[in-house]
């Protein structure tokens, strides 16, 4: 990974960028969907640009850039569709410190602008290292139709109520408030009407502060050959819902990759011959994890119940009184 995914806060920070043509219109028209003081410096600039300086969604001086102009600003575009210019201003980003990106140009540009599928507050970004732009627009479309047009306004009313949230124990009772929030009773509320949304949050917040906290489960998830796509749809919803997960030597990593980001990772791999995790260590490691409520997946390899000695472990979490269920996997 070249380029390093991140979300840059822009509210109130100045953006600056040189040109007037269609390069400057298509990086604007998605730097106007942000907060940002916006800068544009450009002799001639199009139409669509002078109407947006005089409509105050951003500020035009019709020149060209000189030194000292993108002073304090957080990033800078060259956008003149001409390399000497584009050279030129990008040097005088560099010297006032802004990060810059020359446009079409991936070697001289500190930062790439990935595809953008926008449910404001929720923004997903894809990129391919500038290396397909058409696939990341293929993505995006994809995606664009796949994600209901009112999510965003779920998650901005989610975002007032996150305070409120905070009542529910920190960890797995925060997420399966807002899993059930985002994935049933937000959708079933918003299609009776906006205004049905917060008493369906207050009442969902009032049932999970009665509820009872989870008891520990492990899941015994067979991982299949190694390749994520041919995991089964009960292994992914079980790698996606674990806070522990306890992983064989043979697991792919990008098979692990599919596990949440706070989840903890324990490799308990044997080696034929080399260094090894006794058995009796993984059957603790499962029994203590499971009795703290933790929701467990034991990774193996290929069929979790051909080979990897699963009695032995299900004799434990059972004699601990830990529930458990197996997913198999492909072999």
């Amino acid at each position: 990974m070249d380029h390093f995914p991140i979300f840059l806060a822009t509210a109130g920070r100045r953006i600056v960028l040189s040109g007037g043509g269609d390069a400057a219109l298509a990086k604007l028209r998605l730097l106007l969907k942000t907060t940002a003081n916006i800068t544009v410096f450009a002799p001639d600039a199009a139409p669509e640009i002078e109407n947006w300086a005089t409509a105050g969604k951003l500020t035009l001086i019709k020149r060209s850039m000189e030194p000292g102009d993108t002073m304090c600003a957080v990033i800078f575009y060259a956008a003149d569709e001409d390399a000497v210019e584009d050279k030129r201003t990008a040097a005088i980003a560099n010297a006032d410190g802004a990060l810059v990106n020359v446009v079409d140009n991936l070697e001289d540009s500190q930062f790439i602008t990935p595809a953008i599928v926008d449910r404001d507050p929720v923004v997903i970004a894809i990129g391919t290292e500038g290396a397909a732009p058409v696939l990341a627009r293929a993505i995006k479309a994809d995606l664009e139709e796949k994600l209901p047009s009112t999510l965003g306004t779920l998650a901005r009313i989610g975002k007032t109520f996150r305070k409120m949230s905070y009542n529910l124990p920190f960890g797995r009772a925060r997420r399966d408030f807002w899993r059930d929030y985002y994935f049933n009773a937000g959708p079933s509320a918003i299609a009776e009407g906006l205004e049905a949304v917060q008493p369906a949050l207050d009442a969902l917040l009032d049932d999970h502060l009665t509820r009872e906290a989870r008891v520990g489960h492990i899941a015994f998830v067979g991982a299949g050959p190694g390749d994520p796509e041919l995991l089964t749809l009960k292994a992914r919803k079980a790698l996606d819902e674990a806070d522990v997960v306890i992983y064989d030597r043979l697991i792919s990593p990008e098979i692990l990759e599919l596990a949440r980001r706070e989840a903890i990772m324990l490799d308990v791999g044997k080696v034929g011959f080399g260094p090894s995790t006794p058995q009796e260590t993984i059957n603790d490691l499962l029994v203590e994890h499971g009795l703290t409520g933790a929701q467990v997946v034991r990774l193996k390899s290929g069929d979790s119940t051909v080979f990897g000695r699963l009695d032995e472990e299900l004799d434990a979490v059972t004699a601990a009184g830990i529930g458990w269920h197996i997913v198999p996997g492909i072999t």
